[in-house]
């Protein structure tokens, strides 16, 4: 593990396909989200590398920059059905700044044991030097996971 990398886990009570249906759906990320940014989503579940979705965002729940309401694509950038989904977002920032969201689920014991990663070793420089990363702390991700088994179990 780096520091430009968190990663959690839990073992939820419900089925990869379960819970990755609910990964796919735009209004599922909206659903789990700890951090009160995500407010609402518009588009189809995605189904692939590539597919895109857009939510509605609010960094007032955050209240560390002034960009209120606006906002961002989600890009699929991996996807291995009931597997694994990965995305990244761009939107007001240009060019994108390439930080990763993803899950891992794995068949285990009676569920899944499901793995969620904020990954920003990939971001440029200029956003590196900004000192804003990481954007989501280490307990939101694990917050989220709590959620998430919270909707599907």
């Amino acid at each position: 593990m780096t520091t430009e990398r968190f990663e959690v886990q839990r073992q939820i009570a419900a089925s990869p396909e379960k819970i990755f249906a609910l990964l796919c759906d735009p209004a599922g990320h909206v659903a789990i989200d700890s951090s009160g940014m995500l407010q609402s989503a518009e588009g189809e579940p995605a189904r692939g590398a590539g597919d895109e979705f857009v939510v509605h965002m609010d960094r007032e729940a955050l209240n560390d920059y002034p960009l209120g309401k606006y906002d961002v694509t989600v890009i699929i950038t991996k996807f291995e059905q009931d597997a694994l989904i990965e995305w990244t977002i761009s939107g007001q920032v240009q060019p994108p700044i390439r930080h990763l969201y993803g899950y891992r689920l794995k068949a285990h014991e009676g569920g899944t044991l499901a793995t969620s990663y904020y990954d920003w070793s990939e971001i440029e420089e200029r956003y590196r030097d900004a000192g804003i990363f990481p954007v989501i702390p280490e307990a939101g991700l694990r917050a989220t996971l709590g959620i998430l088994a919270r909707n599907v179990e």
